[in-house]
C-alpha cells in the first residue's frame, strides 16, 4: 500500500477584491450581520485612503506560489497546495473540497499567521476540519498550530528592524525604540490561558536578540470596536508614553503580520505615523515580509514538520 497522497491547505483572512465587495465581506466579518451605513462608509473610506483597495489579495497569491517553490525546492514539488480564505473567496471549504476532489488523502493545514489564538488559528482549524469530514471520504486533516519561532521568520523581522533603524536620523538612532505588534484580541482570552499574548512576546525577544536590540517593547494595534476590553497597550497609547517620556523615535515592527493590508497601510502608516508627527517623534514601520523567499521557507518547514508529525 503507498502512502498518503498529501496536499497542503494555506490559509488567509482575505480581503475584498474590490468596493462592491466591501459590504459582504464586512457583513461576513461580522458573522452575517451587516454594517450600519455610517460603518460601511468609514471602512470605505479607509480603503480609499489607501489607493482605494488593499494589495492583500495580490501578495496571498504570490505568498502562496513562494510556498509551492520552497516545498518543491524541500524535494516536496508533489503536494499540491490550495488557498482558503476566511473572509472571502475562494472560502477555505472550497480549498478542502478542491484537494479533497483531487485525491488527497492527508491535508497539512498552515495559516500565513505565526501566533496561535483560539480566537484566530483556532477558527481556521475549525473550519478546516468540519470542511475535511463533511468530504466523503474525508481526507486526515492536521493544522499547523503556529510557527512564532520559525528562524527564517525570525531572520527576516531582524534584518528588517535593522533597515529601518538605518532609516532615522543619527541623532534618533542610538535612542529609538522598537514596538512589536500583532492585531489585538479581546481581554476575555486570558481566561482560557490562550497562548498569543505569549507567543508575540517570545517573537519580540526572539528577534531583539538577533537585531541586537536594548530598547523595546509589545504594543497592540487594530482592536475591534465592540464593548468588551481589548488587549493593551495600543499602538497609539505606547507612542504617546514613548513621547511622553523623551524618547527620539519608534520603529513599529508588525510581528504578528505577513502582509501589506489595511491594518498595516492605513492603521500604521497614516495613523500611527500622523500621531508620531504631532508628537514630534520620528516614526518608521518595518518592511511587510510579503512574498519574501523566506516568509515561505518559515511556511514550507512548518508544514514539513507538522507532516513528519502526522506520521509519527
Amino acid at each position: 500500500m503507498g502512502a498518503a497522497v498529501t496536499g497542503v491547505l494555506a490559509m488567509a483572512y482575505g480581503t475584498p477584491a474590490g468596493s462592491a465587495q466591501v459590504e459582504a465581506y464586512y457583513t461576513h466579518i461580522r458573522r452575517g450581520h451587516a454594517p450600519s451605513p455610517e460603518q460601511l462608509a468609514e471602512l470605505k473610506q479607509r480603503y480609499a485612503a489607501i489607493g482605494g483597495v488593499s494589495p492583500l489579495h495580490d501578495i496571498t497569491l504570490s505568498q502562496v506560489a513562494q510556498l509551492r517553490s520552497a516545498l518543491s525546492r524541500a524535494g516536496r514539488g508533489d503536494m499540491p497546495v490550495a488557498l482558503g480564505f476566511k473572509h472571502a473567496p475562494p472560502f477555505i471549504e472550497d480549498a478542502v473540497d478542491q484537494l479533497a476532489n483531487s485525491g488527497v488523502e492527508r491535508i497539512i493545514g498552515v495559516v500565513l499567521a505565526p501566533h496561535y489564538s483560539e480566537l484566530s488559528i483556532g477558527e481556521y482549524a475549525t473550519r478546516a476540519r468540519a470542511a475535511a469530514a463533511a468530504t466523503k471520504p474525508s481526507p486526515a486533516l492536521t493544522v499547523v498550530r503556529s510557527w512564532h519561532l520559525a528562524p527564517p521568520y525570525l531572520e527576516l523581522l531582524a534584518k528588517a528592524v535593522a533597515d529601518s533603524l538605518a532609516q532615522l536620523p543619527l541623532v534618533a538612532r542610538g535612542g529609538a525604540h522598537v514596538l512589536f505588534t500583532a492585531h489585538s484580541l479581546p481581554e476575555r482570552i486570558f481566561a482560557n490561558a490562550d497562548p498569543y499574548p505569549e507567543q508575540l512576546h517570545a517573537t519580540a525577544a526572539a528577534v531583539a536578540e538577533l537585531a541586537g536590540l536594548t530598547r523595546w517593547s509589545v504594543a497592540w494595534q487594530s482592536a475591534g470596536r465592540t464593548p468588551e476590553p481589548w488587549i493593551g497597550p495600543d499602538v497609539l497609547e505606547a507612542i504617546e508614553e514613548l513621547a511622553v517620556a523623551g524618547v527620539p523615535a519608534v520603529v513599529v515592527c508588525p510581528a504578528g503580520f505577513v502582509s501589506d493590508h489595511l491594518e498595516i497601510l492605513y492603521d500604521l502608516d497614516i495613523e500611527a505615523r500622523n500621531r508620531s508627527a504631532e508628537l514630534g517623534i520620528e516614526f518608521v514601520r518595518t518592511a511587510s515580509p510579503n512574498a519574501a523567499p523566506q516568509l515561505a521557507e518559515a511556511l514550507a518547514d512548518a508544514v514539513l514538520g507538522e507532516l513528519e508529525g502526522a506520521r509519527r
